[in-house]
């Protein structure tokens, strides 16, 4: 993945002149954000709206139902917990030009944004960046944050929160802070962009794999079938993971039960679930893949 095509929201990295300069910087760097994280609301955990967990499910766009908000239309989709997370929370919002989602808050877990359509600017941690279609926004535990419609057309996005055990331990300070760069920082990251690998039914494009604070890995990819591929037939997986669909019509099989699918449209597979797509249109159809595994994530099949 090329650096150009992440936009990274650490503080610079900067070669100190003297160590007594370095200090200084860090310090001023961490009050920094200690400061705007007290500054912002912060958001408490609430557990599931629904007891019962969350199975294999389809999720068709044009079945969703929007509520008005002062700031645009809201459309709530899951708040369950899953066999291997304690809650995992999506919903869709449209926001209308130039209101902002909400004030900057900051929570212990870590939240990501798919956009869908119109131009975003995320702020995290005071820093602003662009995100357009296709975006993926990823914000680590506890950085403060929020993001506007800058664009002169309604602005529509996915906000997906995994909600595993280490949300109820993690630092109250903003990751940014403290975090160690082998787990991942918030970030912006232009996924059409990115450079996809050819494979034998389409195309495969790696968008993120990293350990995160709150995840033992987070990944995603996008892949591109063409007329008639599909995927490896009762594929399974430990981990918990979103399939949204990008383009064209994905007909997919979860444990037996099929739905044909257009863009918009996503699903959820929980951990071991059998699944199979298959491109059933004339042209080339994409889905994204967001997925996380956390230490009660079942073994990989047949371990």
């Amino acid at each position: 993945m090329a650096a150009a095509d992440i936009l990274e929201i650490d503080i610079p990295q900067m070669k100190p002149i003297h160590p007594l300069f370095s200090y200084v910087a860090f310090a001023f760097a961490a009050v920094a954000h200690l400061s705007l994280a007290a500054e912002t609301a912060a958001v408490s955990y609430s557990a599931p709206a629904r007891s019962v967990p969350l199975g294999s499910t389809f999720v068709d766009w044009n079945a969703l139902k929007f509520a008005v908000t002062p700031v645009g239309l809201y459309c709530a989709v899951f708040d369950e917990s899953t066999p291997a997370l304690e809650k995992l929370e999506v919903h869709v919002t449209t926001l209308r030009p130039g209101m902002s989602s909400h004030a900057p808050h900051h929570h212990p877990w870590e939240e990501m944004l798919l956009v869908r359509e119109g131009r975003l600017e995320m702020s995290i941690n005071g820093r602003k960046v662009s995100a357009g279609p296709g975006a993926l926004v990823f914000v680590a535990s506890n950085d403060a944050h929020n993001v506007t419609n800058v664009g002169d057309t309604p602005a529509t996005y996915y906000v997906i929160n995994f909600y595993t055990a280490a949300v109820q331990t993690v630092r109250d300070q903003p990751a940014a802070d403290w975090a160690p760069p082998s787990l991942l920082s918030s970030r912006v990251i232009d996924c059409d962009a990115l450079v996809a690998a050819h494979t034998s039914g389409g195309t495969h494009c790696q968008v993120v794999d990293s350990p995160t604070v709150t995840f033992l890995r987070l990944e995603s990819h996008i892949t591109t079938l063409g007329p008639g591929a599909g995927t490896t037939p009762r594929n399974r997986d430990p981990g918990d993971e979103l399939f949204f669909v990008r383009s064209g019509i994905v007909q997919a099989t979860l444990n037996g039960i099929t739905s044909r699918l257009g863009a918009g449209s996503f699903f959820y597979v929980a951990p071991n679930d059998e699944r199979t797509m298959t491109n059933i249109g004339k042209e080339p159809c994409s889905y994204q893949v967001i997925k996380v595994v956390s230490d009660k994530s079942p073994l990989e099949p047949g371990a």
